[in-house]
């Protein structure tokens, strides 16, 4: 069952085909999504008028047409055309993923494994516990094979849910324990493979409290619709206590 956000969302009549944005960068996000769309409309609406025209325009017998004039300066316009949109893209692509996160940032690994998502958060001590693959075994409560022997890894808490505190940047490091996988949410305008023997990063701040589906966006096994979580943004109250019960439950 996909869950949808519990929290009003205003949704703007021009990006009614959009989910509702819930992070701070969603907005440039969905800008650069308006202006590709319109574009691509642009070009696909010109390329069609320009065959009707050559199917209705009188027959003449008159020379072919300068190759600048029919070739070369459409062939121009669309690169031109390509770079803007590149580097517009690079510029929002790189803001998430290739510029580190602030200091303050909450971080948790994301854990993929077929089918089904992890959170690590590493505990009070904001160091993550060893993780070792002989140890993994969800059927004992420990599914992303953390070592008991490793003191920083005592406090650490691993939940099926991302629940994260609303304004606050999350700095997300993924990494997958089978095949790639790929974090969707949507709503936080957010998607980034987890591939295996590789550590990506992805940061970002959820702006809006309420539930908002996790999806696997690449096909990863005959179970792969089932690759399903929720990300759950509340206060930073309700954040602070769910961290105390689950650290009390780590320590019993």
């Amino acid at each position: 069952m996909i869950l949808r956000g519990a929290a009003p969302l205003a949704i703007s009549l021009r990006d009614w085909w959009m989910p509702p944005n819930a992070a701070a960068h969603g907005v440039a996000v969905d800008r650069l999504m308006r202006w590709d769309v319109a574009a691509m409309s642009a070009c696909f609406l010109l390329a069609n008028l320009f065959l009707v025209w050559l199917f209705l325009r009188p027959r003449r017998k008159s020379s072919a047409p300068s190759p600048w004039r029919a070739e070369f300066i459409p062939l121009g316009l669309l690169i031109v055309l390509y770079i803007v949109m590149a580097a517009t893209a690079e510029h929002v692509w790189a803001r998430e993923r290739f510029e580190g996160a602030v200091p303050a940032a909450l971080r948790i690994e994301v854990v993929g494994q077929q089918f089904q998502w992890y959170f690590h958060y590493p505990g009070i001590d904001a160091a993550y516990g060893q993780s070792r693959p002989q140890l993994i075994s969800a059927a004992l409560g420990n599914p992303i094979g953390l070592d008991p022997a490793d003191r920083h890894g005592k406090d650490d808490i691993v939940s099926s849910e991302l629940v994260l505190p609303v304004n606050r940047e999350v700095d997300l490091q993924l990494r997958s324990l089978d095949v790639i996988h790929g974090l969707f949410v949507p709503e936080m305008r957010l998607k980034q493979n987890a591939v295996p023997g590789a550590s990506l990063h992805v940061h970002f701040t959820p702006i809006r409290e309420g539930i908002y589906p996790i999806l696997c966006s690449q096909v990863c096994g005959s179970g792969h619709a089932r690759m399903q979580a929720h990300t759950r943004v509340v206060s930073l109250t309700v954040y602070n206590a769910w961290l105390a019960t689950h650290a009390k439950r780590v320590g019993q």
